[in-house]
């Protein structure tokens, strides 16, 4: 039975993928809050883990994702969305094991005026998106078989993202002042969760004959079309009894320790060729959510 190491079940991408992938074999699911517990800050419980397991595919959820706080906390950043990914490239190398990665949009400056490809120059403006940048370019040099996944905008019923932050604030003020210059595609952590189920389970069968050689690589996986944080509370909204007056601002109006990409709209048309699968827009993947 194929055996596949999860790290972050707790997390919102984690929590779905632990639901998810228990159809594809054999989950052992591990991370700070379980038994045994795995500290991603030490290479050593990172080698432990992987060499007592044993697995066949390693699925990384976890990373440091607080961008603000990564500025002041860059060495922590670096240690747990670089360094380990790299110790985890290694290890999947040495059993042969396909190795499951995300990253993000924030490795893209935002200065592109249509949806970035894999093939795009990279250049992070924030410590949170070099971080994320350092983990893809370790796993890359490792080599070996790995899935680099960049996704956007992910949030979900529970952890802490921007869904969850404006229906609290609904409740709390009668006015939101919302930035209406950013352009991303908000992506569901289900959405997430099952397009890497579906990817894995054509990886592990018998039908699909995979080249996992020729298949490892950079992959966007966004939910389709495009929106601004201003819009995209608008869409929160519609589903909520709180209705707040919500007030569109531009970014120097709400500075923030991270400077932000503009633009990071992802092109997913390299996950559609090689895999066939095809997020849905992300007005319809927030109506099942919020379902």
């Amino acid at each position: 039975m194929t055996r596949i190491l999860l790290l972050a079940p707790t997390g919102q991408v984690g929590w779905e993928l632990l639901r998810c992938t228990q159809t594809l074999g054999n989950v052992i699911a591990v991370g700070r809050h379980t038994n045994p517990t795995l500290d991603l800050a030490n290479p050593d419980s990172i080698r432990q883990m992987v060499r007592d397991v044993q697995p066949h595919i390693i699925v990384n959820a976890a990373a440091y994702t607080a961008v603000d706080k990564a500025e002041q906390e860059s060495e922590l950043a670096y240690v747990i969305n670089g360094t380990a990914p790299g110790i985890l490239a290694e290890e999947a190398r040495r059993l042969s094991a396909l190795l499951v990665h995300y990253s993000t949009d924030y490795v893209f400056d935002g200065t592109h005026q249509q949806p970035y490809t894999e093939q795009n120059n990279v250049n992070p403006v924030s410590a949170y998106g070099a971080s994320k940048l350092a983990g893809e370019q370790a796993i890359q040099s490792i080599g070996g078989h790995y899935l680099i996944l960049r996704t956007a905008w992910v949030y979900g019923r529970r952890g802490n993202n921007f869904l969850l932050t404006i229906q609290r604030l609904a409740k709390e003020r009668e006015e939101l002042r919302i930035v209406a210059d950013q352009f991303g595609a908000p992506t569901w952590s289900r959405t997430i969760a099952e397009a890497t189920t579906h990817i894995l389970s054509q990886l592990v069968s018998p039908l699909y004959q995979a080249d996992l050689d020729s298949l490892s690589g950079i992959y966007h996986l966004t939910c389709g079309g495009q929106t601004t944080w201003y819009d995209f509370t608008k869409a929160i909204l519609k589903y909520g009894e709180q209705q707040p007056q919500i007030l569109p601002i531009t970014t120097a109006e709400y500075p923030t320790p991270a400077k932000r990409p503009v633009y990071s709209v992802l092109a997913n048309t390299k996950l559609i060729d090689t895999f066939g699968i095809t997020l849905p827009a992300w007005e319809r993947a927030l109506e099942l959510c919020m379902e």
